[in-house]
Protein backbone atom coordinates (compact mmCIF):
# COMPACT_ATOMS: atom_id res chain seq x y z
CA UNK A 1 0.00 0.00 0.00
CA UNK A 2 2.71 2.27 0.54
CA UNK A 3 4.17 1.88 -3.25
CA UNK A 4 0.71 2.67 -4.36
CA UNK A 5 1.04 5.62 -2.38
CA UNK A 6 4.61 7.05 -2.93
CA UNK A 7 3.53 5.98 -7.10
CA UNK A 8 0.51 8.28 -6.36
CA UNK A 9 2.85 11.23 -5.45
CA UNK A 10 4.94 11.27 -8.10
CA UNK A 11 2.48 10.76 -10.43
CA UNK A 12 0.22 13.92 -8.97
CA UNK A 13 3.80 15.79 -9.18
CA UNK A 14 3.67 16.21 -12.68
CA UNK A 15 2.14 19.41 -14.35
CA UNK A 16 -1.12 19.00 -16.19
CA UNK A 17 -1.75 20.87 -19.54
CA UNK A 18 -4.85 23.06 -20.70
CA UNK A 19 -6.94 22.31 -24.48
CA UNK A 20 -15.57 19.94 -31.68
CA UNK A 21 -17.77 18.11 -29.14
CA UNK A 22 -19.34 14.83 -29.17
CA UNK A 23 -22.70 14.18 -29.09
CA UNK A 24 -22.70 10.62 -28.04
CA UNK A 25 -19.98 11.37 -25.02
CA UNK A 26 -16.84 9.44 -26.74
CA UNK A 27 -14.22 8.98 -24.22
CA UNK A 28 -11.15 10.45 -24.91
CA UNK A 29 -9.03 7.42 -24.45
CA UNK A 30 -9.51 3.90 -23.53
CA UNK A 31 -7.70 0.62 -21.79
CA UNK A 32 -5.65 0.05 -25.25
CA UNK A 33 -3.59 3.13 -24.51
CA UNK A 34 -4.04 3.30 -20.87
CA UNK A 35 -3.38 -0.44 -19.74
CA UNK A 36 -3.57 -0.69 -15.85
CA UNK A 37 -2.70 -4.22 -15.94
CA UNK A 38 0.49 -2.79 -16.74
CA UNK A 39 0.87 0.61 -14.58
CA UNK A 40 -1.05 -1.02 -11.30
CA UNK A 41 0.09 -3.89 -8.85
CA UNK A 42 -2.58 -6.76 -8.56
CA UNK A 43 -5.04 -6.63 -5.83
CA UNK A 44 -3.89 -8.32 -2.32
CA UNK A 45 -5.16 -11.81 -2.03
CA UNK A 46 -8.71 -12.34 -0.55
CA UNK A 47 -6.84 -14.21 1.88
CA UNK A 48 -3.66 -11.81 2.83
CA UNK A 49 -3.56 -9.80 5.59
CA UNK A 50 -3.62 -6.52 3.70
CA UNK A 51 -7.07 -8.01 3.05
CA UNK A 52 -8.03 -8.53 6.24
CA UNK A 53 -6.90 -5.43 7.83
CA UNK A 54 -8.96 -3.34 5.09
CA UNK A 55 -11.78 -5.98 6.04
CA UNK A 56 -11.61 -4.33 9.60
CA UNK A 57 -11.72 -0.68 8.13
CA UNK A 58 -14.80 -1.26 6.44
CA UNK A 59 -16.40 -2.27 9.06
CA UNK A 60 -14.81 -0.27 11.74
CA UNK A 61 -16.48 2.58 9.80
CA UNK A 62 -19.55 0.88 9.48
CA UNK A 63 -20.22 1.40 13.39
CA UNK A 64 -18.60 4.31 13.95
CA UNK A 65 -19.83 6.68 10.77
CA UNK A 66 -21.95 9.16 11.28
CA UNK A 67 -25.49 10.25 9.54
CA UNK A 68 -24.15 12.71 8.07
CA UNK A 69 -20.73 10.83 7.34
CA UNK A 70 -23.09 8.09 5.47
CA UNK A 71 -25.57 10.96 3.40
CA UNK A 72 -22.33 11.82 2.26
CA UNK A 73 -21.42 8.50 0.65
CA UNK A 74 -25.01 7.54 -0.11
CA UNK A 75 -24.71 11.10 -2.42
CA UNK A 76 -21.45 10.45 -3.78
CA UNK A 77 -22.26 7.23 -5.35
CA UNK A 78 -23.27 9.43 -7.84
CA UNK A 79 -21.27 9.84 -11.22
CA UNK A 80 -20.81 13.16 -12.19
CA UNK A 81 -18.75 16.67 -11.89
CA UNK A 82 -21.83 18.41 -10.05
CA UNK A 83 -20.98 16.63 -7.31
CA UNK A 84 -18.48 19.72 -6.83
CA UNK A 85 -20.93 21.90 -6.74
CA UNK A 86 -20.59 22.03 -2.85
CA UNK A 87 -16.97 23.43 -3.11
CA UNK A 88 -17.37 25.41 -6.55
CA UNK A 89 -20.36 27.30 -4.36
CA UNK A 90 -21.74 29.32 -7.06
CA UNK A 91 -26.24 28.91 -8.15
CA UNK A 92 -24.58 28.82 -11.75
CA UNK A 93 -22.58 25.69 -11.54
CA UNK A 94 -25.21 23.85 -13.18
CA UNK A 95 -25.43 21.46 -16.41
CA UNK A 96 -28.47 23.37 -18.40
CA UNK A 97 -26.18 26.96 -17.45
CA UNK A 98 -23.05 25.30 -19.10
CA UNK A 99 -23.39 23.05 -22.04
CA UNK A 100 -20.29 22.85 -23.18
CA UNK A 101 -18.55 22.23 -19.81
CA UNK A 102 -21.21 19.42 -19.47
CA UNK A 103 -20.75 17.90 -22.43
CA UNK A 104 -16.85 17.71 -21.61
CA UNK A 105 -17.42 15.68 -18.03
CA UNK A 106 -19.77 13.50 -19.63
CA UNK A 107 -16.81 12.22 -22.27
CA UNK A 108 -14.47 12.49 -18.62
CA UNK A 109 -17.09 10.19 -17.49
CA UNK A 110 -17.36 7.71 -20.45
CA UNK A 111 -13.16 7.37 -20.49
CA UNK A 112 -12.91 6.19 -16.72
CA UNK A 113 -14.81 3.70 -17.79
CA UNK A 114 -13.15 3.23 -20.90
CA UNK A 115 -9.74 2.57 -18.90
CA UNK A 116 -11.04 0.83 -16.00
CA UNK A 117 -13.48 -1.44 -16.56
CA UNK A 118 -11.30 -3.82 -18.64
CA UNK A 119 -8.80 -4.22 -15.90
CA UNK A 120 -11.70 -4.89 -13.12
CA UNK A 121 -12.74 -7.91 -15.53
CA UNK A 122 -9.38 -9.63 -15.46
CA UNK A 123 -8.19 -9.17 -11.98
CA UNK A 124 -12.03 -9.51 -10.60
CA UNK A 125 -11.35 -8.65 -6.86
CA UNK A 126 -14.28 -9.25 -4.85
CA UNK A 127 -16.37 -6.72 -3.51
CA UNK A 128 -16.49 -6.24 0.22
CA UNK A 129 -19.77 -7.65 0.64
CA UNK A 130 -18.82 -10.44 -1.44
CA UNK A 131 -15.87 -11.56 0.96
CA UNK A 132 -17.68 -10.83 4.14
CA UNK A 133 -21.36 -10.77 4.88
CA UNK A 134 -20.56 -8.75 7.92
CA UNK A 135 -20.50 -5.94 5.33
CA UNK A 136 -23.57 -4.48 4.69
CA UNK A 137 -23.18 -1.48 2.03
CA UNK A 138 -25.51 1.44 2.37
CA UNK A 139 -24.60 2.46 -1.15
CA UNK A 140 -25.80 0.50 -4.84
CA UNK A 141 -24.37 -2.38 -4.98
CA UNK A 142 -22.40 -2.97 -8.10
CA UNK A 143 -21.47 -6.59 -10.19
CA UNK A 144 -18.20 -4.77 -11.33
CA UNK A 145 -14.89 -5.67 -10.04
CA UNK A 146 -13.64 -4.02 -6.72
CA UNK A 147 -10.01 -3.29 -8.19
CA UNK A 148 -9.39 -0.17 -8.89
CA UNK A 149 -11.93 2.12 -7.67
CA UNK A 150 -13.96 3.47 -10.68
CA UNK A 151 -15.91 5.89 -8.63
CA UNK A 152 -12.42 7.30 -7.21
CA UNK A 153 -10.59 7.06 -10.37
CA UNK A 154 -13.56 9.43 -11.90
CA UNK A 155 -13.36 12.07 -9.03
CA UNK A 156 -9.69 11.99 -8.99
CA UNK A 157 -9.81 12.94 -13.32
CA UNK A 158 -12.47 15.46 -12.47
CA UNK A 159 -10.66 16.87 -9.64
CA UNK A 160 -7.34 16.83 -11.33
CA UNK A 161 -9.40 18.81 -14.70
CA UNK A 162 -11.83 20.88 -12.75
CA UNK A 163 -9.09 22.09 -10.32
CA UNK A 164 -7.30 23.62 -13.73
CA UNK A 165 -10.07 25.27 -14.67
CA UNK A 166 -10.19 26.69 -11.24
CA UNK A 167 -6.86 26.53 -9.66
CA UNK A 168 -7.91 29.67 -7.01
CA UNK A 169 -10.41 26.35 -5.74
CA UNK A 170 -7.60 23.75 -6.28
CA UNK A 171 -7.03 22.74 -2.82
CA UNK A 172 -10.64 22.39 -2.22
CA UNK A 173 -11.66 20.59 -5.41
CA UNK A 174 -8.71 17.94 -4.32
CA UNK A 175 -9.96 17.40 -1.12
CA UNK A 176 -13.40 17.30 -2.38
CA UNK A 177 -11.80 14.59 -4.66
CA UNK A 178 -10.46 12.58 -1.91
CA UNK A 179 -13.51 12.65 -0.04
CA UNK A 180 -15.15 11.62 -3.20
CA UNK A 181 -13.11 8.16 -3.12
CA UNK A 182 -12.69 7.98 0.16
CA UNK A 183 -16.72 7.43 0.71
CA UNK A 184 -16.78 4.14 -1.36
CA UNK A 185 -14.75 3.14 1.78
CA UNK A 186 -17.29 5.08 4.01
CA UNK A 187 -20.30 2.99 1.75
CA UNK A 188 -18.75 -0.56 2.70
CA UNK A 189 -18.52 -0.96 -0.87
CA UNK A 190 -14.60 -0.70 -1.63
CA UNK A 191 -11.43 -1.64 -0.09
CA UNK A 192 -8.47 0.87 0.95
CA UNK A 193 -6.27 -0.32 -1.64
CA UNK A 194 -9.05 0.19 -4.45
CA UNK A 195 -8.79 3.88 -3.38
CA UNK A 196 -5.26 3.67 -3.65
CA UNK A 197 -5.38 2.50 -6.88
CA UNK A 198 -8.24 4.68 -8.50
CA UNK A 199 -6.33 7.48 -7.79
CA UNK A 200 -3.32 6.49 -9.71
CA UNK A 201 -5.23 5.67 -12.51
CA UNK A 202 -7.10 8.76 -11.96
CA UNK A 203 -3.81 10.73 -12.41
CA UNK A 204 -2.70 8.48 -15.20
CA UNK A 205 -5.79 9.51 -16.71
CA UNK A 206 -5.68 13.02 -16.96
CA UNK A 207 -2.01 13.66 -17.71
CA UNK A 208 -2.28 11.03 -20.68
CA UNK A 209 -5.57 12.89 -22.55
CA UNK A 210 -3.96 16.20 -22.09
CA UNK A 211 -2.09 15.08 -25.22
CA UNK A 212 -5.27 14.93 -27.30
CA UNK A 213 -6.15 17.37 -29.57
CA UNK A 214 -9.31 16.71 -28.99
CA UNK A 215 -9.30 17.61 -25.80
CA UNK A 216 -7.12 20.32 -25.55
CA UNK A 217 -10.42 22.18 -27.77
CA UNK A 218 -13.03 20.75 -25.53
CA UNK A 219 -10.73 21.61 -22.52
CA UNK A 220 -10.46 25.21 -23.27
CA UNK A 221 -13.85 25.99 -24.70
CA UNK A 222 -15.12 24.44 -21.19
CA UNK A 223 -12.65 26.39 -19.35
CA UNK A 224 -13.72 29.47 -20.87
CA UNK A 225 -17.65 29.08 -20.27
CA UNK A 226 -17.03 27.98 -16.95
CA UNK A 227 -15.12 30.83 -15.91
CA UNK A 228 -17.51 33.34 -17.17
CA UNK A 229 -20.39 31.51 -15.46
CA UNK A 230 -18.53 32.06 -12.04
CA UNK A 231 -17.00 35.21 -13.24
CA UNK A 232 -13.76 34.43 -12.99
Amino acid sequence: MRNLARTFTLLLAVGLAAPVFADDAKPFADAKEINLLNLLPPPPANDSAQTKAELGEILTLQVTRTPDMAARAVADAEENVWRFSDVIDNPKFTKENLPKFSAFFDRIVETEGAVVDPAKDVWKRPRPHLYSDLVKPIVPLSKSGSYPSGHTTLGTLMGIVLSNMVPEKKAAIMTRAWEYGHNRIVGGIHYATDIEAGRIAGTVIAQTITTHEDYKAEYEAAREELRAALGL
